[in-house]
């Protein structure tokens, strides 16, 4: 039997405790009804990469420049042209379905509504991510393997 702390078991606690320490996250925080819990790491994930970056995968091993704080009301969010694709979910981005499978998408591939573009990896689950446009990728905003936040920016259809 295992030891209750709050509402969860020992073992879901140190499962949480796991993932935070593999994914490098910074805390991650899971509601069951009317129990709620936060286990935070020691680490936080990178930033990540600035919007204009080089797009798929493109960019050197340096250490990326700063994140743009979305706290700071008086730094306005990059302005894009065209329909952007946003992550729907907290997770890492994938362009491909495997590491030895070509991406999904490219720059200048056309997509139609439906299509899937991506993968968003979000508590060892693989999110297939589709586009709610038809047109052509005009950029892909952030690198295979990136860590992405909810509402992020992550592709531009046009």
């Amino acid at each position: 039997m295992n030891k209750i702390y709050g509402q969860f078991d020992l073992e879901t606690i140190e499962k949480l405790a796991d993932i935070v320490n593999q994914k490098e996250l910074s805390e991650i925080t899971i509601t069951d009804g009317d129990k709620t819990i936060t286990v935070k790491g020691r680490k936080t994930a990178p930033p990540p990469l600035p919007f204009g970056f080089p797009p798929s995968g493109n960019a050197p091993a340096a250490a990326p420049a700063p994140a743009m704080p979305a706290e700071n009301p008086s730094k306005p969010e990059p302005e894009f042209s065209g329909n952007i694709i946003k992550s729907p979910i907290v997770g890492t981005f994938y362009q491909s379905p495997s590491p030895d499978k070509p991406p999904f998408v490219k720059v200048g591939d056309k997509v139609k509504k439906g299509d899937v573009i991506m993968i968003i990896e979000s508590m060892k689950l693989m999110n297939e991510i589709q586009s709610d446009f038809d047109g052509v990728v005009d950029r892909i905003l952030v690198t295979d393997g990136q860590a992405v936040e909810y509402d992020q920016p992550i592709m531009i259809i046009k």
